[in-house]
């Protein structure tokens, strides 16, 4: 049975093929550092609000919706440290549930398992080169710089097979776009959403939707610390859906 195509003008699918420019807070009190990692982060595509210590850091991440922080240990105001946990204990903050790094000129062993522990993703040690920010946007925009939404690999490692793998993929399509027109719905019931993210994570896993995978962790760490799901953390997850779906339809029709 064909899959409908999600409601959308003619063209906007493809457009949603090609992922939005990330938008990523970097707070710095050391100007040098704070203007490389502006910079850097523009030349590779992002959108880059700076700021110069964590009272600024935390008051832009209250009121817009990133997608990545990155955030120096030691600043005025607050630290790395502080400033997450005060956004992520803050159901209003629009950058509560945000991937968040840690950014350090000196970081031991000990220091990078704590702040990973205190719920940051990574950390980014500096000086740092171009290829270390490309890694950390594809954090934020798994489909950036070329990575594809569909990692046939993993699919096949989990599979066993192709025709196994595009069976499974099948299945995720039409759970997809089930999905799809059921996300306004589900996102005044968290408790059954969770487990809708549940069960599609393993068959993003099964599926090797990576991209789509990303999104699904997020949500659900946003439900776990009772963050309401309101339009704005909605879309990020609601475009990569349509960008899996369309991959996924390229698949059959191929």
């Amino acid at each position: 049975m064909p899959i409908a195509q999600p409601d959308l003008a003619p063209g906007a699918l493809e457009a949603l093929a090609r992922p939005a420019a990330p938008y990523v807070l970097v707070a710095d009190d050391d100007p040098a550092s704070l203007r490389y990692l502006t910079d850097a982060l523009a030349r590779l595509g992002a959108r880059v609000e700076p700021c110069a210590d964590g009272t600024q850091a935390l008051a832009q991440g209250r009121r817009a919706a990133f997608d990545l922080l990155l955030l120096d240990c030691r600043m005025p105001g607050a630290g790395a440290r502080e400033v997450l946990a005060t956004l992520r204990n803050d159901p209003s903050a629009s950058s509560a549930a945000a991937i968040a790094v840690a950014t350090s000129a000196e970081l031991d062993a000990d220091e990078r398992h704590a702040l990973l522990a205190a719920g940051f993703r990574d950390t980014l040690s500096k000086p740092c080169r171009l290829d270390d920010l490309r890694q950390l946007l594809a954090l934020a925009r798994p489909t950036e710089n070329g990575e594809a939404v569909l990692d046939d690999a993993q699919a096949l490692q989990s599979s066993g097979d192709d025709a196994v793998m595009q069976a499974l993929r099948n299945l995720l399509l039409q759970e997809l776009d089930v999905l799809d027109h059921q996300l306004d719905q589900l996102a005044g019931d968290p408790p059954g959403f969770g487990e809708r993210l549940h069960r599609l994570r393993a068959s993003c896993g099964f599926c090797g939707a990576t991209a789509l995978a990303t999104r699904v962790i997020a949500l659900q760490q946003q439900i776990k610390l009772g963050i309401p799901i309101d339009a704005a953390s909605l879309a990020p997850f609601r475009t990569t859906l349509r960008q899996t779906m369309f991959a996924l339809q390229a698949t059959v029709d191929g």
